[in-house]
């Protein structure tokens, strides 16, 4: 993997506003970037896509569709989906939901998500836009991703043809489980890895967890692995860096951003 595969997730370098990090990925030679729905309505879905379709970027992703188990999903993920397309990415990142509130029902919770991956696959593909589901760490399945596993997320994609639904793979929520490097193998060999992206896993998280994404090559997890475990099974799309960190927060923004590349290069 070289710099022609990578790219930034604008949650990365959250505190740069968008025609700064634009700007910053044309000085940097970065081709992609990864974009998050509430920053970009705030600018503006139009005026987003033109600044970015005149930088000559590509939009990798758009974070995020899901939280099926919560009222008024299927307007929001239409919405979307449709911001996806107007964006010009064929990829939206799916982050399921947690548990409904007063439940305890994990499998019910999982089964309502599947409905609704079902429910809008289709509007999904007439619009050219793959449904990608991020299976979340497990310490997240309460209040945000029910799904935990790439099987699990495999289960729920394999209902629907590959051009309309497939998987995330994130190392930071993947790297724990012995089976997630045969699930890769599962998915690369349907053509269902329709996002790639990296974290490192730090310790002791932070008071909430969210939070606590390390940045590249400072923690646990083997990440020249994975990118060559990708490799091995005929990935050849962007990857992504996606970090949410308030250590990184706090810095400046486009030394950030030149240390994340300069991390990507490294691992």
């Amino acid at each position: 993997m070289n710099l022609d595969r990578f790219s930034i997730n604008q949650m990365t370098v959250k505190q740069l506003p968008l025609p700064e990090l634009i700007a910053e990925c044309v000085r940097l030679g970065v081709p992609g970037i990864g974009l998050w729905r509430d920053p970009v309505k705030e600018y503006g879905v139009d005026e987003t896509a033109a600044l970015v379709q005149e930088a000559g970027l590509k939009v990798t992703t758009l974070c995020r569709g899901g939280f099926f188990t919560a009222d008024g999903w299927e307007a929001d993920n239409r919405a979307a989906i449709d911001e996806a397309a107007a964006l010009g990415t064929d990829t939206l990142v799916l982050v399921s939901g947690g548990l409904p509130a007063g439940s305890r029902d994990l499998p019910g919770a999982r089964a309502r998500i599947a409905d609704a991956v079902g429910a809008l696959a289709p509007y999904a593909g007439e619009r050219g836009v793959r449904l990608a589901i991020e299976p979340l760490h497990p310490m997240y399945a309460s209040d945000r991703c029910a799904i935990s596993t790439l099987d699990q997320a495999l289960d729920i994609a394999e209902r629907h043809p590959a051009e309309q639904v497939g998987v995330t793979v994130d190392t930071y929520h993947l790297w724990w489980d012995e089976k997630a490097p045969a699930a890769v193998e599962r998915a690369a060999a349907g053509g269902r890895v329709h996002s790639f992206q990296l974290a490192d896993w730090t310790t002791p998280l932070p008071e909430g967890v969210l939070d606590g994404r390390g940045q590249l090559g400072t923690g646990s997890i083997d990440l020249t692995w994975w990118a060559a475990l990708l490799e091995r099974v005929g990935y050849t799309g962007p990857v992504e860096v996606e970090l949410f960190n308030h250590g990184l927060w706090a810095r400046d923004g486009v030394e950030v951003l030149e240390e994340t590349l300069e991390a990507f290069l490294k691992v």
